[in-house]
């Protein structure tokens, strides 16, 4: 049976030993390859000089001491074979980023391009083999029955993951495999005027994301749990709308933000979008129409009056409002839809007016039994009004239930709300006195919703702040 597959022709199985986990600090010690093709099956390995110490439990895990390495090559000494070795080359290793990671940042030091399709046997074995819970590299070798040579050392493991691929090969049919390693390999596909090497920055934190275009106005703002994974997802060419493709082939450049958590992105996200009017967002846009009925006595009874929070200062504390509404026409059409669902009189709600001389006489709702009657007497004042609050009730915006700005901990980082506004994030003290300083800001719907979700669960994370 081929050992490679016809989409893939060319494989190459990657190990890597380093002197640890961290790719900022952390240097390559030794190199593990194995080679396949329609030509056969090749090995190759080196010792690889780290120009730094290795670290005593690196020693005794790997076997790789100080004294070995101190007269093998260097990287850059390598670079130029490991690279003809993986050129044009599936790149095939256990947990692959991190091989791949280690590779690509020796090969930019080197001056050499690497950017390889990439397989990862970690994830290729989730795939396949769903049912098992353990996918690390001595769980394959118990489930695989591998044959182990030399465990934590570069070419021992590369060999194991070449067994695995051959396993896997016997035990499942080509075109499940093939589809298997084609969505497991596939590349996003670039915007055309995007560099590619700001993508490889992105972190995998929380935060907020922003698309540009051809000026300095953004194509688009998102929030995301995982920056790099959300965003690449923008470009995997499986788009689902026109929308979707148009945004991808715009896009110029991608700046981000990174935040605490989820709360902060969120709450980022939602002060950028209407600070800067990103073409493609629809939500989260500020809306300079927004409105809520307050409900009013006038003449002994309750009567909806519209209400906004622009320089409202107490929109955010009225415990008689309800809403909200994107504009006056949708707040005027759904209190006319309650009013009828409930028999309430249109005239009394200020949705109609009665003609002169028609005081005291039944409206017109009234007339064909979709109102009680209490415009003409036949239900009493004080009996409408609290059909009127049971109908609304459902609406009612909270009241802050604060007496004044509250600080949200998340991770290191301090979020300020005051009255259903996000007035920003602080670290310190001197920062956290900054916000509080700026006093009540206007009232935010987007807020008011992340927050209602929120609240209930953060319980001791929450503190009032003093002005």
């Amino acid at each position: 049976m081929s050992t490679h597959l016809p989409s893939f022709p060319r494989l190459a199985f990657v190990d890597l030993e380093t002197t640890g986990g961290t790719l900022a600090t952390d240097r390559i010690t030794e190199v593990g390859i194995v080679e396949v093709d329609e030509d056969g099956v090749r090995e190759w390995s080196s010792l690889v000089n780290p120009e730094m110490p290795i670290p005593a439990f690196i020693q005794n895990l790997t076997g790789i001491s100080n004294e070995m390495v101190r007269e093998a090559p260097t990287f850059g000494q390598l670079a130029d074979e490991i690279h003809a070795r993986l050129e044009g080359r599936v790149f095939i290793a256990h947990n692959a980023r991190f091989d791949h990671g280690f590779l690509k940042q020796a090969f930019g030091l080197t001056g050499h391009t690497f950017r390889p399709s990439v397989l990862c046997t970690v994830r290729l074995s989730r795939k396949l083999y769903p049912q098992y819970e353990r996918h690390n590299l001595d769980a394959l070798v118990a489930r695989h029955r591998l044959q182990v040579a030399e465990r934590h050392r570069a070419l021992g493991d590369a060999q194991l993951i070449w067994q695995f691929w051959q396993r896997i090969r016997d035990e499942h049919e080509p075109e499940a495999l093939a589809e298997a390693v084609a969505r497991l390999t596939k590349r996003p596909s670039l915007p055309p005027r995007l560099d590619p090497a700001v993508l490889e920055r992105l972190p995998a934190t929380h935060g907020v994301y922003l698309f540009y275009g051809a000026n300095e106005y953004p194509l688009y703002i998102g929030k995301a749990n995982n920056l790099r994974r959300r965003v690449l997802s923008h470009f995997s060419g499986d788009h689902a709308s026109d929308r979707e493709l148009t945004l991808c082939q715009q896009t110029e450049r991608v700046e981000w933000v990174e935040t605490a958590g989820e709360l902060g992105a969120l709450l980022q996200e939602a002060l950028l979008v209407k600070e800067r009017m990103p073409a493609q967002n629809k939500k989260l846009r500020h809306s300079e129409d927004l409105c809520a009925w307050r409900l009013l006595r006038k003449a002994g009874r309750l009567q909806p009056v519209l209400a906004r929070p622009d320089g409202d200062l107490f929109f955010a504390h009225d415990s008689q409002l309800y809403g909200l509404f994107t504009s006056s026409r949708a707040a005027t059409e759904a209190l006319r839809s309650i009013a009828e669902a409930h028999q309430l009189c249109p005239v009394l709600l200020g949705l109609e007016k009665l003609r002169a001389g028609q005081a005291g006489r039944p409206c017109f709702a009234s007339q064909i039994g979709k109102c009680s009657g209490a415009c003409a007497g036949h239900e009493d004042p004080a009996a409408h009004d609290e059909r009127v609050l049971a109908a609304l009730e459902s609406l009612r915006l909270k009241p802050w239930p604060y007496a004044g700005a509250i600080g949200i901990r998340e991770g290191e980082a301090t979020h300020v709300v005051d009255a259903w506004a996000y007035v920003g994030t602080g670290s310190n003290q001197d920062e956290l006195a900054r916000l509080v300083a700026r006093g009540q800001q206007p009232f935010d719907r987007d807020v008011y919703q992340i927050l209602q979700k929120w609240l209930p669960k953060l319980g001791p994370r929450i503190s009032l702040l003093q002005a």
